[in-house]
């Protein structure tokens, strides 16, 4: 503190009195003014001639105050200066001297020195010269106290020992004053430092009351620490958690030193928090015990990045436990570190703290020793990705594994561990026998479907001449039946090539919505007839049937196969069964059950009681031309029609059999999505009937092309045949009058059939349209001939079959 005072370190009051009791005393006036701004701190025995006239005038309070001024700036600490003032009476000032800093003076004054007489005129030209009244003016100059030199330097030298004693009184003040300051200025930065932390800070003293708290707290807590001092904990804390509180501190008090537990607690957001309290008693100065200070460390966040990783954590061993393939953690001395469940689960007795898994798992008898091709030990010596296969002796067969071994690097990229996956791919492997067989199936099907479309050509030609040529002859003529049988082989040719273009997916078909119920039904007569008196046929439908998308001449074809298969394999009596229901399947199911398809479907069941069949011939039933039967008693396309049929309608087939216990074979057809799609049912042909109209035909085959143009002018058209899309655009055009009709082949050189009938619309904007094709359903499907009200015709056909499609195709709206 640099600009204390007198007043500040020293009780004035006792200084009064003490001035007063020095005047009873010795007679001498006496007085202490501060050295600051002059005031009069004590005062006693002040003469009027200075209380009543000098000091009370402001021009002779001027002279004054230069004579204190003069003996303040000649003050030296322990000695006392004589001064006589202007206005003719003697000072004498001693300083006041505190702290090296003059704080006041002890004046003594007013007075006249033995044997020096007043000059009455000085002072009668000093009252008129101030406007004093000079009879009172003179009356206070006699009053004036008259003190010899001798007595004059007794009451000095009291007064010097005086002043030593005031400035030792206020040296002390100042010491203590500067030691409370200290203290103070050292609790406000302890203070300042405790409000700067981030957690609440508290103390109590030795009854457990509050004496103060950081400003954490104040906002932690709601309570300022003005309210807080001076209060306990029953009247601060919850009820139900007061008395816990106070005794934790009791325990404290009795054993000096920590104390650190965890707490939930409510915070003043009406949050609740957990803490951690941090108690610890402290001393004062004599060395006492004096109370605690206590700590509260919010750990709500960290306790919910500890249960968020908690979770994590659980959530990594979860995944790593249900993903189907094994995880190992290696050290660097190749030991197991860690162990996911499906490791442990394949490999029983594998545990951490042993070799890894390919020692001991991989090798029958197990392995101790390194061996150079194990991926693991190679991860760990080089830091890369290494890889290896092997077969593994097991209790549900050997299994075939793959390891994959990745290293873990640290910041300085040294190899600290090894992630060792395995993963079982026995299944894998069997699924890639099975692509590679169903690939081979599909090149098949491809070649057959190649050699089904030029032959459905070359059916086409036999079929359409035979007809023209039989209608030529007399039926009564013995070359009419031999017309008829080639017309019948033909036709049973034709019958052959569709099972090949069904079991390569690739017949044309007019997808339908169906009741298979319905369909099934309406083919039991027919099945039982197919199958034999000594067979029993037993029909089983199931309820409320999920509608499908097939064409309903497929499902006969399925049924066909399957019921003349299940005949068969019956000797002598026997059952077949043939089942419907709705089945889904999820992903789940299907992912144990390979070949099985998500979704809903609608199954057909076909079931016999026969000789059934063992794995090597189950593994062969869809390869075309595979027969068990004799020769001549099948084809071997029976089963490969039916999976092609199949396929082609984004089903699938499952098979049980086992030798002995007859064959159930299981069709899932996917449910039509469109429930309120309008079934449709076959409706009888049209009768043939004649017509007049005018046909644009294109066909590039020119056998083709010249048959069918004989069949539809046998039935009175009149034709426009052309072999390509550019000959037939040219002749529309050249063409005076209408063109009732487009017959064109699918796929042709320089542009398909529905492009060249664009073409052709803007001659003709009536044009009707009917197309043919023998070529694939995916090919006609690609060029959308099979749209929604489109009029198609299938190769080979038959001229009554011609005559048909015309007519509907001309009678339409199209």
């Amino acid at each position: 503190m640099n600009d204390y005072r007198l007043s500040d370190l020293l009780d004035l009051t006792i200084l009064q009195k003490m001035a007063d009791a020095h005047y009873r005393a010795a007679g001498m006036p006496s007085g202490i003014i501060d050295a600051i701004d002059g005031s009069i701190l004590v005062g006693s025995g002040w003469q009027d001639i200075c209380v009543k006239f000098h000091r009370a005038d402001p021009v002779s309070l001027q002279r004054c105050q230069e004579s204190d001024n003069y003996i303040k700036d000649r003050l030296v600490q322990g000695e006392a200066c004589h001064y006589k003032c202007k206005n003719g009476l003697w000072d004498i000032g001693v300083p006041i001297v505190v702290g090296g800093r003059h704080l006041a003076t002890m004046f003594l004054g007013q007075f006249f020195y033995e044997g020096e007489t007043p000059d009455r005129q000085f002072f009668i030209q000093l009252a008129h010269e101030f406007g004093f009244d000079v009879e009172d003016y003179l009356a206070a100059l006699d009053r004036v106290p008259v003190f010899s030199r001798e007595k004059v330097d007794y009451i000095l030298e009291y007064n010097k020992a005086l002043v030593d004693f005031i400035t030792d009184l206020a040296d002390h003040a100042l010491l203590k004053i500067k030691a409370e300051e200290e203290i103070k200025r050292q609790a406000e930065f302890l203070q300042g430092l405790i409000d700067a932390m981030p957690y609440p800070v508290y103390y109590k003293d030795l009854q457990g009351r509050y004496i103060s708290c950081n400003r954490t707290f104040e906002q932690f807590f709601g309570i300022s620490r003005e309210r807080l001092a001076g209060k306990t904990v029953h009247e601060v804390a919850p009820k139900e958690r007061a008395d816990e509180y106070r005794r934790a501190d009791e325990e404290l008090f009795t054993h000096p030193g920590m104390q650190i537990y965890e707490e939930c607690i409510q915070s003043l957001g009406g949050g609740q928090h957990n803490v951690i309290f941090h108690k610890a008693t402290f001393t004062g100065r004599d060395g006492a015990l004096a109370g605690l200070v206590g700590a509260v460390v919010d750990i709500t966040e960290r306790k919910r990045v500890e249960r968020a990783l908690e979770e994590s954590e659980a959530k990594t061993r979860s995944i790593l436990d249900n993903i189907g393939i094994g995880v190992a953690l290696i050290s660097p001395e190749m030991e197991i570190l860690e162990l996911n469940h499906q490791m442990r689960e394949w490999f029983p007795g594998i545990d951490p703290g042993q070799h890894p898994i390919c020692y001991r798992a991989f090798n029958d008898p197990p392995r101790e020793v390194m061996c150079d091709y194990c991926p693991t030990y190679k991860t760990l010596q080089d830091g890369q990705v290494h890889k290896a296969t092997t077969l593994t002796p097991q209790a549900d067969g050997p299994r075939n594994y793959r390891i994959v071994s990745s290293p873990i690097l640290n910041a300085s990229g040294e190899v600290t561990a090894a992630i060792e996956i395995v993963e079982d791919i026995t299944e894998t492997l069997s699924l890639e026998s099975q692509l590679q067989q169903a690939q081979k199936l599909e090149s098949v099907g491809r070649l057959a479907g190649g050699v089904a479309h030029d032959f459905n050509n070359m059916l086409g030609v036999i079929l359409g001449q035979t007809e023209l040529a039989m209608g030529e002859v007399d039926p009564a003529q013995s070359l009419f039946a031999t017309l008829l049988e080639i017309r019948k082989a033909a036709e049973r040719s034709a019958d052959l090539t569709r099972q090949l273009l069904a079991f390569a997916r690739k017949q044309t078909v007019v997808p339908r919505v169906l009741d298979l119920n319905e369909i099934l039904e309406g083919m039991l007569r027919m099945l039982r007839r197919l199958i034999g008196e000594d067979i029993d046929l037993v029909w089983v439908p199931g309820k409320n049937l999920w509608s499908i998308k097939v064409d309903p001449s497929q499902i006969d074809q399925i049924l066909a196969n399957l019921c003349v298969n299940a005949r068969d394999a019956i000797a002598g009596l026997g059952k077949v069964t043939i089942e419907t229901e709705n089945t889904t399947f999820d992903e789940a199911y299907c992912a144990d059950h390979p070949g099985f398809i998500p979704g809903d479907f609608v199954m057909l069941a076909v079931s016999d009681d026969g000789h059934g069949m063992d794995k090597d011939t189950l593994d062969k039933i869809f390869e075309p031309f595979f027969t068990t039967k004799e020769i001549g008693r099948g084809t071997g396309l029976g089963l490969a029609t039916v999976y092609g049929t199949v396929k082609q309608n984004s089903g699938f087939i499952n098979v049980y059999s086992e030798p002995g216990h007859g064959t159930t074979f299981k069709i899932y057809l996917p449910r039509h999505a469109v429930i309120s799609e309008q079934m449709s049912k076959e409706t009888p042909a049209a009768p043939v009937a004649r017509g007049h109209e005018t046909i644009l035909l294109v066909e590039d085959e020119p056998a083709i092309l010249n048959m069918t143009r004989q069949m539809l002018e046998r039935f009175g058209y009149r034709v426009l045949s052309a072999s390509t899309p550019g000959e037939a655009i040219r002749m529309a055009r050249e063409h005076a009058g209408e063109i009732h009709l487009l017959i064109s082949d699918v796929v042709m050189p320089e542009m398909n059939g529905r492009e060249l009938a664009k073409n052709l619309i803007s001659l003709y904007p009536g044009l009707k349209r009917l197309f043919m094709s023998g070529y694939t359903a995916n090919v006609i499907a690609h060029h959308g001939v099979l749209d929604e009200g489109i009029h198609f015709i299938q190769k080979p056909f038959s001229i009554q079959a011609l005559a048909v499609k015309v007519r509907e195709a001309l009678d339409s709206e199209q």
